[in-house]
């Protein structure tokens, strides 16, 4: 065979084998790589759409935290506002029984300053019904003068 015939016989060859190939064999291949395209593309949409939602849930946990912060904020500035209240309370409470205690005190010191006067009018009264007796060299009856004495414990 001359190089011609070789030539064209190669040629037949290999159209037949690219036609075999278009055919059989192209296709497959060409479906494979659709689908790792497609399967490539869904999984770059899903990163996408995993990157959207993991920056709304983001932006969620930023609000919620924003959120507790300034609940824990406020909780804390209304426990100080109690605590003040119940100290101011207690200090009023402290103030007013420390009132109650002094004005008991002076109300006590009152009844003894009477009963010590008291006492004395007696004793004094007792002197003058010794001071007299002497005077007078005679005893002088309590029982008697009675109302004598009353009368002169009340002078005094």
């Amino acid at each position: 065979m001359s190089i011609t015939g070789t030539l064209i016989v190669q040629l037949i060859v290999f159209l037949i084998l690219v036609a075999f190939t278009m055919k059989f064999v192209w296709p497959p291949i060409a479906k494979a790589l659709d689908e790792r395209a497609a399967k490539i593309a869904d999984g770059l949409a899903a990163a996408d759409k995993a990157k959207t939602e993991l920056a709304a849930a983001d932006k969620k946990v930023e609000s919620a935290l924003g959120q507790a912060r300034n609940e824990s904020a406020q909780r804390l500035a209304d426990a100080e506002r109690r605590a003040q209240a119940i100290i101011e309370e207690a200090k009023g409470r402290a103030t007013e029984e420390g009132n109650k205690i002094v004005a008991a005190a002076r109300a006590e010191a009152e009844q003894q300053a009477v009963k010590a006067r008291e006492a004395l009018r007696e004793q004094v009264a007792a002197l003058a019904v010794k001071g007299a007796e002497q005077i007078l060299r005679k005893e002088v009856n309590p029982a008697v003068h009675a109302d004598l004495l009353a009368r002169l414990q009340t002078e005094l």
